[in-house]
């Protein structure tokens, strides 16, 4: 792909933490009307949105040396990034192979080694099979109500904590109403973009 911007993202904290994203100039160049036929997948992936930023904020803030990674939905892979800089071992997926070979780019330009597997949530019998994940990670990803339900079933088969950030999307409170029966909750607004909470969800003791 020959039509690519690159921006510099700011992940705060101190010493003002950045790192280098290269992504589409237009998502809407991107749109594919037999792939939407197919599974009316649109190119979500190509845009860099806000609840990727605050989760990589939320990201950069710890320490994750040697940890395991995983992203769900990783679009362009920024909170992946993140935890590669921090020092996590990371696996970006994403049910676009379009969008693993920018996080694989992005990755390079970063100098951060992130590993990267095209998954579909209804079938992710590689990754449970790789779990315990040390956290998993997923920004924006109930923007559809047909992802509550699997996101619920696999979630608790990977690991022991998950971050998740969300801009407040009505299709996303069936998912934090039943959330809580399985995990302990805790939420907080974004410093940059307030609407945008980061949500983490840990397994009780």
């Amino acid at each position: 792909m020959s039509d690519v911007v690159t921006e510099t993202v700011a992940l705060g904290g101190p010493g003002g933490a950045t790192l280098e994203l290269a992504r589409p100039r237009s998502s809407e160049a991107l749109l594919d009307e037999d792939a939407f036929g197919d599974d009316e997948f649109l190119p979500y992936w190509a845009e860099l949105w806000p609840s990727g930023r605050a989760l990589a904020r939320a990201v950069a803030a710890r320490r994750l040396g040697g940890a395991r990674v995983l992203e769900l939905g990783c679009g362009l892979g920024l909170p992946s990034l993140a935890a590669a800089r921090a020092g996590a071992r990371v696996t970006a997926t994403d049910w676009s192979p379009e969008a693993l070979a920018f996080v694989a780019r992005n990755a390079a330009l970063n100098e951060v080694a992130i590993a990267t597997s095209v998954v579909d949530w209804r079938a992710a019998e590689a990754l449970e099979a790789q779990a315990p994940w040390d956290l998993v990670l997923a920004a924006d990803v109930l923007y559809e109500a047909r992802n509550v339900a699997p996101l619920l079933d696999l979630l608790p088969r990977l690991g022991p904590e998950v971050l998740l950030a969300d801009p407040g999307r009505a299709t996303a409170q069936p998912f934090f109403a039943a959330a809580p029966a399985r995990w302990a909750l805790r939420s907080w607004p974004d410093d940059v973009h307030p609407a945008v909470r980061v949500h983490r969800l840990r397994r009780p003791a």
